[in-house]
């Protein structure tokens, strides 16, 4: 390498799954670095999940230390990050279901702050009309209010395949679920979120797809992420 040839700052940084081996084998380092990397989106997913910033807490930490004291049972069958994605999905639907529970609760109004962050992006609002914006966070609000009333299994199939981006094969892994089952549940989520946010539809600024075609352009995208919770204590 000449020394005019750029050098990536990420080359000398060990992997997802070096580091998931470095914790079981003992460092005491390792799964903060490994989480640091991810907890943006993480958070993004469980605080989509839970419906509220609370739950989300408790059901990112739960993740956490379910994954901190299960790395060693990870096989590499697929990414340490569709793994962690899993592991916190599950935390997060394990809450609702012990709760019985429908979230109706709206996000809070620091998302802005992550709107660049994971999968996500945001238009720089500063160029915005304060009208338009107003406009766009009501019904950014009417979206997430109507997401939560779906049930936890669609609403997990959503938040990862619609608004955090993931292929359904990989949504599929993370959910432990047939590829079949993850459209399905999009597609009925898809359709309840239609008469839902018929309104949005109307103004032209929401695409609904068809009920029958689970793999359409993404209808119901947030343009922001959440502010991500400080990373938890070790178990």
């Amino acid at each position: 390498m000449t020394p005019d040839q750029p050098t990536d700052p990420l080359a000398d940084q060990p992997t997802d799954q070096e580091l998931l081996r470095a914790h079981v084998d003992g460092d005491p380092d390792a799964f903060g670095v490994l989480f640091g990397r991810h907890r943006d989106r993480l958070w993004a997913v469980a605080v989509r999940t839970m419906g509220n910033p609370e739950d989300a807490a408790d059901g990112l930490q739960d993740g956490l230390i379910a994954a901190y004291r299960r790395a060693g049972s990870f096989r590499g069958e697929a990414a340490v990050t569709t793994w962690l994605h899993r592991v916190v999905v599950n935390a997060c639907l394990d809450r609702l279901r012990a709760a019985k529970v429908r979230r109706t609760e709206t996000l809070p109004d620091d998302l802005e702050e992550y709107g660049n962050r994971g999968s996500l992006a945001s238009a720089t609002e500063a160029e915005q009309d304060p009208a338009d914006l107003s406009v766009r966070d009501e019904r950014r609000r009417a979206v997430l209010d109507a997401l939560a009333t779906l049930p936890d299994e669609q609403r997990a199939a959503l938040v990862l395949v619609d608004m955090e981006g993931y292929p359904v094969a990989e949504v599929a892994e993370m959910l432990d679920c047939a590829v079949g089952t993850v459209k399905s549940r999009c597609s009925r989520g898809r359709a309840r979120l239609a008469v839902l946010l018929g309104v949005l539809r109307e103004d032209g600024d929401a695409a609904h797809p068809a009920p029958g075609n689970p793999d359409p352009p993404r209808p119901v995208r947030s343009t922001t992420a959440p502010r991500a919770p400080p990373t938890p204590a070790d178990p």
